[in-house]
């Protein structure tokens, strides 16, 4: 996939640095995970794969318990892909900036359709207190997962407190998992770490009006606090009070007054829960946790040839990358043309070179050996619809639109055609139809983590003047724990917002965002990267 295509706006969502080796096999064998919310891919044996999958397929459940959110079952091209590519070295390579990988392991890419993660090799660990890696990937996760059972704007020090009190997991052997457990990591943040105080935590503006040159606490005490609201009799009710007046529409200081009482006293309260010998933790039995079946296969010769580049392209190539991985994928094709899956890779390559009519026909080349190949209906629109936008004429637009057609048909929750059919308009010049918006929104519950969705929904109701809806689909991305660009994006809009322009006769108008619709539909698979500084680091 091509940065162009990503769009400006994304998120990259960094996981920690790690320690973990590369396996250092020589010949790698390809095989594939896939369960209800996950594919993994790795270079890894049947049993450990297998007991990957159950193990993140445990802690998806356990977080719809502990949470009492039911997420609604992805469609197939809406799970969580994780590529295992073998060494940090190869992670950090992928990520492509060098200054900011420095410190990460692995990174996190939420896209309608296309959300991944990429990780260092794999492991059958069962305890993330000693697995920084699955450590990281399981925060990621409860993001994910936070995002696409609710849109409520929870505040960021609640957002990454929670995310780091459900990774702190254990995978036990009778099938049940531990939740909640002590990070120790988190507590000697606590200790060494500059102070982050509640008020701090509470106000965004109070905590970022500190100009911090060293590593903060703003992890360690949100993990902490929501560990002690979480676990800690002595508070119970609290945390629900908190939430209860934030629904009220109250700011998160006074709902934290209301809550906890004087926020001196209850860091105090704070600093002596750091100080215990013990932590309290949750476990969830085997007989409690819903895990689907897990299928593992072996991927054929010409899919693992070809998974290399796959991986690079699904992360994101800027041109000169495109350009020379377009001449790798063909050598692979050359020798593998009957393989549906290395042609419609080759497809997305070539779309990614700008050469539109060669993905068109690898495409069909992909098709023609497996109909139901999704990827080749994905590329095959994408590369019509890009030369429909070069034409500008109705026939080329009406091709595009069959093509993710037959893409919907094949899989009706897939939220590409939707989205682009939306485009259809935008890129015309059109007002899009209500039946476009509808198919929007719908997109937007499909894959409600890809923020770039809200913000181009966001923009649509605020140009007509529908505040509230736009608002409501612009709140959570200015909330969002990872924003970066989105985020920035969203509040501007917010702030356009808040001072109602007035038109000639002085009534009031919706005022246009610096984000219109048209510029807004092409972040729709946004993802650009956005580098964690190390005080950011999970």
């Amino acid at each position: 996939m091509k940065w162009s295509d990503l769009g400006k706006y994304g998120c990259k969502l960094v996981l920690a640095a790690s320690s973990l080796l590369a396996s250092g096999s020589a010949h790698a064998t390809w095989r594939e995970a896939s369960t209800t919310h996950f594919v993994i891919y790795a270079d890894a044996s049947e049993s450990v794969l297998r007991a990957f999958a159950q193990n993140l397929e445990r802690y998806h459940s356990a977080l719809e318990y502990l949470t009492r959110q039911e997420m609604a079952t992805p469609s197939p091209s809406n799970r969580v892909t994780v590529y295992s590519v073998g060494s940090v070295d190869k992670v950090r390579k992928l990520y492509g900036d060098k200054n900011a990988s420095r410190y990460l392991s692995g990174f996190y890419i939420p896209r309608a359709g296309g959300t991944l993660a990429i990780v260092p090799d794999i492991t059958a660990g069962r305890s993330s207190d000693s697995d920084e890696s699955l450590n990281t990937l399981l925060h990621e996760y409860a993001h994910h997962f936070i995002m696409s059972s609710t849109r409520f704007p929870l505040p960021r020090w609640a957002n990454e407190g929670m995310a780091e009190y459900f990774a702190s997991a254990s995978f036990l052997r009778d099938g049940s998992i531990s939740i909640g457990r002590p990070n120790l990591g988190r507590l000697l943040e606590n200790v060494y770490a500059v102070d982050v105080t509640l008020p701090e935590l509470m106000d965004p503006a109070v905590y970022d009006a500190k100009k911090r040159t060293q590593y903060d606490a703003f992890y360690g005490r949100s993990w902490l606090l929501y560990h002690a609201l979480s676990m800690d009799p002595a508070h119970a009710g609290k945390l629900n009070r908190y939430y209860a007046g934030l629904v009220a529409g109250k700011p998160s200081v006074d709902a934290a007054k209301e809550a906890f009482g004087d926020l001196a006293s209850f860091d105090r309260v704070l600093d002596a829960y750091a100080r215990k010998r013990t932590f309290s933790t949750y476990t969830i039995q085997a007989a409690g946790l819903k895990v689907g079946p897990v299928s593992v296969r072996d991927l054929r010769e010409g899919e693992a040839a070809a998974m290399p580049l796959r991986i690079r392209q699904n992360r994101g190539v800027d041109e000169e990358e495109a350009k020379a991985l377009v001449l790798e994928m063909r050598a692979v094709a050359a020798r593998y043309p009957k393989d549906p899956a290395v042609m419609a890779a080759l497809a997305e390559a070539e779309h990614d070179s700008g050469n539109e009519e060669a993905a068109v026909d690898a495409a069909d080349a992909a098709l023609a050996v497996n109909p139901a190949e999704v990827d080749a209906h994905v590329q095959k629109g994408l590369a019509l619809f890009a030369l429909a936008t070069k034409s500008n004429l109705a026939k080329d637009f009406r091709a595009a639109n069959s093509a993710f057609i037959a893409l919907n048909a094949l899989e009706n929750d897939h939220p590409l055609p939707l989205m682009y059919f939306y485009r259809n308009f935008i890129e015309r010049g059109a007002r899009p139809s209500d039946l476009a918006v509808q198919g929007l929104e719908k997109a937007s519950e499909i894959a409600p983590f890809d923020e770039g969705l809200h913000l181009t929904l966001g923009s649509h109701y605020a140009a007509i003047g529908k505040r509230d809806m736009a608002k409501a689909h612009l709140i959570p991305v200015a909330f969002s724990p990872h924003g970066g660009g989105q985020a920035e994006a969203a509040r501007k809009m917010l702030d356009d917002l808040s001072a109602p322009a007035k038109t000639n006769e002085g009534v009031p108008a919706a005022k246009t965002t610096s984000a219109t619709p048209a510029n807004a539909a092409n972040r729709l698979d946004s993802s650009s990267p956005v580098a964690k500084t190390p005080a950011q680091q999970q």
